[in-house]
């Protein structure tokens, strides 16, 4: 892309007064999925450029600096739906998590304020920023990862954890990938999340054996143990099937897992980076969605879900999270036809899909009460077992996770029943969560720069007929409207 084109692409950029990007990765469904990052979020968050060096963080004592603002009256906590935040105040201070909700809601839960906006994830920080400049009272608030820089990355809106007294020693068994999303361009942390969002492939164990003949998850796992094995999977049960079945749900459930495999960032030095792993995809891509391998439904709709129901789709790209959720609905629920016949892989490559993070306001009032509620959270052994089976949640610790699972604690009847065998689903995810290998690879603007390339993916290269170069030609002038401080090679 030439000089003038990336000047008219900024022009037109500076014109708009938002322009959105579906994000085809990191949310949930009704926690956030669909969510849109805008141009402003993206203008407003700091550069992608490397630090020229790392600050080290100081070993602190566990006190809380002098500089943090301590005995508010009341501790507030922000977060854009109900999901996850009074659960874990209920945790805190140990309350009924069947009554927690309404408790706050009525104000009994004494000195603690959760704000609960009501949005979907992708529309928290356009009412995050509302509410920070109306000085409106925030003490910790919640941010996904596909925008957690833009507040991580701003020292007037995140406080160091150190801070707090808070270091390596209370987050010493939190999956790494986890502590690199949270922290800013200069290696400090700002934010800690309580959950792993680890993913898996789960696929219809009575399919596999049919067609591929294995039955086990350990031989399913070396049938698709990388991207070209997933290919020649897929290709095999196409023509077994004269297309019907199809190995992978959607476009966007491989994207998500694809694009953790990545070994650079998206941006050095202030430019976007287009490596191999890129035309791989699109190579992948391509062999899958022409021999009918992956479906060409849409992550979120109705379609989505009812292949797996009618057995069109006999693998999903699925998180911690959403096992109890969308997938639940591919299997066609409890009483469905589907239910009880699936097993789960870590698939062709060590993925995570969502997470949230906890951080905290610098003008908070309230330092003693955000230091302990984020222990509670996200480093208390015994609170964190207690969360993951009562709520039940992946945990971020993988101590604590390795006991529970060693343990063979059902966390969830209704969802460990859809498993063959009895399989402990939680166990294959502990894989993938502590492979996941993010460490120098976050910048801010990812969320936005993945999205538009998978939409060029798939509305360019798939879908249009182009190839992978003119595609990239899409991508890189819709990545130069989103982010227009990145710079271009004439």
């Amino acid at each position: 892309m030439n000089t003038l084109k990336r000047t008219l692409a900024l022009v037109a950029t500076l014109a708009m007064s938002a322009t959105a990007f579906a994000s085809c990765g990191d949310d949930k469904k009704d926690e956030g999925n669909k969510a849109e990052t805008t141009t402003a979020a993206a203008t407003e968050a700091a550069t992608d450029a490397p630090a020229e060096e790392t600050t080290a963080e100081p070993e602190n004592d566990g006190t809380i600096d002098p500089s943090v603002g301590t005995g508010g009256k009341e501790f507030t906590v922000v977060a854009w739906n109900a999901d996850d935040v009074p659960a874990l105040i209920a945790q805190w201070k140990g309350l009924d998590y069947d009554t927690i909700v309404q408790d706050l809601a009525d104000g009994k839960v004494e000195g603690v304020n959760a704000n609960i906006l009501n949005v979907q994830g992708g529309d928290a920080s356009e009412k995050y920023d509302q509410l920070f400049n109306d000085g409106s009272d925030i003490d910790v608030y919640l941010v996904e990862a596909d925008w957690a820089l833009k507040y991580i990355n701003d020292d007037e809106r995140t406080l160091p954890l150190s801070k707090l007294g808070l270091g390596d020693k209370d987050f010493a068994d939190i999956y790494s990938y986890t502590a690199e999303v949270g922290k800013d361009k200069n290696g400090v942390l700002k934010g800690v999340s309580w959950q792993a969002a680890a993913g898996g492939f789960a696929y219809r164990a009575d399919l596999a054996e049919q067609y591929l003949g294995v039955k086990t998850p350990e031989e399913m796992q070396a049938k698709i143990d990388n991207w070209d094995l997933f290919v020649e999977a897929a290709k095999s049960i196409s023509d077994q099937t004269n297309g019907g079945v199809a190995l992978a749900d959607t476009l966007g459930g491989l994207w998500q897992a694809f694009a953790c495999g990545r070994t650079q960032p998206w941006v050095v030095d202030n430019k976007l980076v287009i490596d191999d792993s890129c035309k791989k995809f699109a190579d992948t891509a391509k062999a899958l969605w022409d021999c009918g391998g992956v479906t060409k439904n849409t992550q979120w709709t109705d379609e989505w879900t009812a292949a797996g129901v009618s057995g069109n789709c006999m693998g999903y790209f699925v998180s911690t999270w959403g096992f109890g959720g969308f997938f639940l609905d591919a299997v066609g629920g409890v009483d469905g036809a589907q239910y009880g016949k699936w097993n789960v892989c870590q698939g062709p490559t060590p993925f995570y899909w969502g997470g949230t993070w906890m951080v905290v306001n610098p003008a908070t009032d309230n330092g003693e009460e955000a230091r302990d509620f984020i222990i509670s959270a996200t480093s208390d052994e015994a609170q964190m077992t207690e969360y993951a089976k009562k709520k039940p949640e992946y945990v971020n610790n993988s101590k604590v996770m390795d006991k529970l699972i060693a343990d063979n604690t059902v966390f969830n009847e209704k969802i460990s029943g859809n498993f063959k065998d009895g399989q402990n689903y939680f166990a294959e995810l502990a894989k993938n969560a502590k492979e996941i290998n993010f460490n120098g690879l976050i910048t801010a603007n990812d969320a936005t720069i993945k999205s538009a390339f998978s939409n060029a993916i798939k509305d360019e290269f798939l879908d249009g007929g182009k190839d992978f170069d003119a595609a990239m030609e899409v991508f890189k002038d819709k990545v130069a409207e989103a982010v227009p401080d990145l710079e271009w090679d004439d």
